[in-house]
């Protein structure tokens, strides 16, 4: 019994390594640095494989073309700013009567300014005591005005022009039928004015000392008519409606 355990303990130890003949062995050491080989080196057609995404990357991409980072519009010749030349004095004159005559145009279509050409010629000359009257409008301001033989003053709800109209420009409104028909400083002008703003009662005085110099001279009529000194103005700011922002404008619509 002793000697079949001892042949049993001598076999198990040769089982284990299993590892083959020395043949084998040598066989496998071969085969390992060949393997190993094409890894460090790598195959010709798998490292060109590899290698082309880097050099693709390293390298920028040129265009298919002969030329090389051509500027666009490099073959235009550049423009040349020229100095401003200075202008002689008959150019500048024309110049300024071009561009005087281009603003006076677009004031007499707004109808802001008065013209420099009188109607009429010689004003007429009104009798001692008589008086002519006449109602001017706009928007809600109605004026009730008075002429009469005098020096040229005008007097607005009992005080004097300048100090009821004081800015320059409403003024010229209000006396632009006596300075376009030159009975400027013949005549003395009474106005009562109420309602609406102070350009509305301007615009109102002018329409009806236009109307009161038709009474005096008939023959002004087609020229204030044409300059548009007897026509009412009846733009007038309209209400708001129930259920809107303003006259028209509708709230914004919201789906959510």
């Amino acid at each position: 019994m002793q000697d079949e355990e001892q042949r049993d303990g001598e076999q198990q130890p040769e089982e284990q390594p299993e590892e083959g003949t020395p043949e084998e062995q040598q066989a496998t050491e071969q085969q390992a640095p060949e393997e190993a080989a094409p890894s460090e080196g790598g195959s010709p057609e798998r490292g060109e494989g590899e290698d082309r995404p880097a050099e693709q990357a390293a390298a920028p991409a040129r265009p298919s073309g002969k030329k090389e980072d051509v500027v666009p519009g490099a073959e235009l010749d550049p423009i040349a700013i020229e100095p401003e030349r200075e202008l002689d004095a008959e150019e500048r004159a024309r110049r300024e009567a071009e561009e005087e005559e281009r603003l006076r145009r677009e004031r007499e279509l707004i109808g802001d300014v008065t013209e420099d050409a009188p109607v009429a010629a010689e004003p007429a000359k009104l009798e001692g005591d008589a008086t002519y009257a006449a109602t001017g409008k706009r928007k809600s301001s109605v004026a009730r005005v008075i002429l009469r033989q005098g020096s040229g003053k005008i007097e607005v709800n009992k005080r004097g022009l300048e100090e009821y109209f004081p800015r320059s420009y409403l003024q010229a409104v209000a006396k632009q039928p006596l300075i376009q028909t030159g009975y400027e400083g013949n005549v003395d002008v009474r106005v009562r004015v109420h309602g609406g703003g102070i350009s509305g009662q301007a615009a109102a005085v002018r329409h009806g000392i236009a109307r009161a110099l038709t009474e005096v001279d008939p023959a002004l009529r087609p020229e204030l008519k044409r300059r548009g000194m007897l026509t009412r103005d009846a733009r007038v700011k309209e209400r708001r409606k129930a259920g809107l922002k303003k006259a028209r404008k509708k709230p914004q619509f919201s789906k959510r």
